[in-house]
């Protein structure tokens, strides 16, 4: 008999579209946050070179001694905190980070809180658990960041976690410093501990990147080098755990993940190493994407509320297009041949929406939006009173 666990894991919407559309020929991809640019040839000549020299062999559960250091050198580098090496355990992308997290500090019936949008697989990785789950409301009109004060409203005793994620998924979302420091304050006093996903820093066009461990050492720190790297199938992150959770945390992965892949950290401390300047033109790029998508929406007629900071994300409201968001999604696939997510994935306050990425070309990104205002043309818009 399936596990009750089992059935209530949701599908990933994104991966649904992915399949659906690569059975379609023609098709602009703008449904899953998949970066165009290609890995830097520093990672693959290191990850190439740790192959031919037999690194194909098992390391430590918490990663190779090099690439925790490496990691911690980087939160020294990046914001001038001081992480040991010890507290970095190193996973096969950001995902079992946060599962591995949730496994740790969440029994049965212990409430976790998340924002509404969220990213789509966060409350699936809370069941895996048997967590708990309440949301705090984000809304358009406030770009989707946080309210400090709506927050205290709902982090109480009876928080066991809370999660954040900054530039957020779907939205884009950034959170200024004292918006930060204010969660990580509500936490505290709550006795709750702060899981923040911090995989899309280093994509952020407005304002800055904050990490968590700037304000408290009892944090979980998830990130990863897919996103700005690159290296979406190379499935590399970490977790910086609060010192008490260590051992903890590493039981866990030495059952569950035995190691990421041996040569695959060796492309991880190339990347560190040598990332930013590759970064900082893949950041611009990313700025120019989304300053012509947020103009185009404008152009189709549709609402978008809100200039993302972050990430490669829009949430798009499509409240005006006859039916419902996967009505939008199935219109806008088989009509006008562009994938996108739809909305419901991401919580109750992203159900009128399409999530569009624009980690695509510009040249696909310009042909997606002629073929939407084409596809559009025929279709008469219902705006709310």
């Amino acid at each position: 008999m399936v596990s009750e666990r089992a059935t209530r894991t949701t599908p990933f919407a994104a991966m649904d579209v992915l399949e659906r559309a690569n059975r379609i020929d023609d098709v602009v991809h703008l449904e899953v946050g998949e970066p165009d640019f290609e890995t830097p040839a520093a990672v693959t000549e290191a990850a190439v070179a740790a192959l031919r020299a037999g690194e194909t062999g098992y390391t430590s559960s918490k990663g190779k001694p090099e690439l925790r250091q490496a990691i911690s050198e980087y939160y020294d580098r990046r914001y001038g905190v001081d992480v040991s090496a010890d507290r970095v355990v190193v996973t096969s992308g950001s995902s079992p980070a946060l599962l591995l997290a949730f496994s740790t500090l969440v029994d049965p019936g212990d409430e976790v809180v998340l924002t509404d949008p969220y990213y789509a697989c966060y409350p699936n990785f809370v069941r895996q658990c048997d967590g708990r789950i309440e949301t705090v409301d984000l809304s358009a009109d406030d770009g989707f960041r946080p309210d400090p004060d709506a927050f205290a409203r709902t982090v109480d005793a009876e928080t066991e976690a809370l999660l954040l994620n900054a530039p957020a998924n779907p939205t884009g979302a950034v959170y200024d410093d004292d918006t930060l420091a204010d969660l990580v304050s509500l936490a505290d006093a709550a006795d709750a501990t702060v899981v923040s996903d911090e995989v899309y820093h280093g994509l952020t066009y407005d304002g800055e990147d904050h990490t968590a461990l700037e304000y408290t050492d009892d944090a979980f720190v998830v990130d990863g080098f897919s996103k700005r790297f690159a290296m979406t199938g190379w499935r590399l992150g970490w977790v910086v755990v609060p010192p008490g959770y260590v051992d903890h945390v590493n039981r866990i992965a030495q059952n569950t993940l035995i190691c990421a892949p041996n040569f695959v950290q060796s492309g991880g401390i190339a990347a560190l190493e040598s990332g930013e300047d590759f970064l900082d033109d893949v950041r611009e790029t990313y700025r120019e994407r989304r300053d012509f998508l947020v103009s185009e929406v404008e152009e189709w007629g549709l609402s978008l509320d809100y200039t993302p900071g972050g990430a490669y994300y829009l949430l798009v409201d499509v409240s005006d297009l006859p039916g419902d968001a996967f009505d939008a999604a199935d219109f806008f696939l088989e009509e006008a041949g562009v994938a996108a997510t739809p909305g419901p994935d991401f919580g109750s306050n992203a159900e009128d929406c399409l999530r569009l990425s624009y980690a695509n070309s510009a040249e696909q990104l310009a042909e997606a939006s002629e073929r939407i205002q084409e596809a559009l043309a025929d279709v008469e818009l219902h705006p709310a009173d």
